[in-house]
């Protein structure tokens, strides 16, 4: 009977693991598939899969600027089984922008962890005679008529950022959208428009092939992989920082341990010098803050470019 009773517990034991170990968690991506949003996401669910025991697959869910996916991840149950790695927009921008996104950023989501940063460049046409900011400033307030400013969309991280420097600096210039960072880039190789602030994956290439003239850094502190590169801050305009940030949340409710045992798991992942590595190629900078410190920078963040938007004018139906 002993031994029965045995089998029979670890029989029940097995199939607890193997239950355990067949989970399948989705973590979605606001994006297509290709984006450095979905590739860094992709980066996080390899590791993170086996971390947790389970098995973590990427669902892209794109449209409206990833404001879809939260919409979708916000009615999801919190069971754990639905996680999303967001970009800033997503979150902080798009609420400010359109009418009704679905969602509401500071109640909706369990905050998880900051993963990762895509930090912004300033760059120019090679024939716009200027070599820096000050030089920049000093020749669009001569030609005021000579330079338009290309962006990947109205209302994306690459307007919203260059319109705030526009206005710091007190100078107009013209604004052109595009559907997208590619079209926006080969334009301004062309000399179509002569300005642009857009993150290190699209510019730095065109900038070494000598397509793009590297003016600042668009963050807060000088970039790892430019060392030589002053910001725009130390150029003249302190406190000015794009940087755009990818977060992975959970929905609402979802129960404290498995945030935590999540967010421990990508604090693990993101320190990884095969991480950096990785994240280097498609110029992004691994940044972690728990779920506390992640909740408090997400309201900081949520205040501060719903006051850049507001500045800006900038509304889309």
């Amino acid at each position: 009977m002993k031994r029965l009773l045995s089998a029979v517990l670890a029989l029940g034991f097995c199939l607890s693991a193997v239950a355990q170990s067949d989970k399948v968690v989705k973590l979605i991506v606001g994006f297509p598939p290709g984006q450095a949003t979905d590739l860094v996401a992709r980066i996080i669910a390899e590791q993170l899969g086996p971390a947790l025991g389970t098995t973590v697959i990427v669902e892209n869910r794109p449209g409206q600027g990833g404001s879809m996916a939260l919409a979708m991840l916000a009615k999801s149950p919190p069971d754990g089984n639905t996680i999303m790695l967001s970009a800033l927009a997503s979150l902080v921008t798009n609420p400010h922008l359109y009418k009704n996104v679905g969602y509401d950023s500071l109640v909706d989501f369990e905050p998880v962890a900051l993963v990762a940063d895509l930090p912004m460049l300033l760059v120019v046409n090679p024939s716009v005679p200027v070599k820096t900011v000050p030089e920049l400033v000093a020749y669009a307030k001569a030609n005021p008529d000579k330079l338009a400013n290309s962006s990947s969309g109205n209302g994306t991280l690459s307007h919203l950022a260059m319109e705030d420097f526009k206005r710091r600096a007190g100078i107009s210039i013209l604004h052109v959208p595009y559907q997208g960072s590619a079209r926006a880039m080969t334009d301004l190789m062309a000399g179509s428009v002569s300005v642009g602030m857009d993150t290190v994956a699209v510019t730095l290439h065109q900038v070494k092939a000598g397509k793009l003239r590297l003016i600042a850094a668009a963050t807060s502190q000088r970039l790892p992989m430019l060392p030589d590169t002053p910001t725009i801050g130390e150029q003249g305009y302190p406190g000015f920082s794009a940087s755009p940030w990818l977060g992975l949340l959970y929905p609402a409710g979802t129960p404290k341990e498995i945030v935590n045992r999540t967010s421990a798991a990508v604090a693990k992942i993101v320190q990884l010098p095969a991480t950096e590595q990785r994240f280097t190629l498609l110029g992004a900078i691994p940044r972690y803050a728990n779920p506390a410190e992640f909740k408090r920078f997400l309201g900081e963040e949520y205040k501060r470019w719903g006051a850049l938007v507001k500045a800006s004018g900038v509304k889309i139906d």
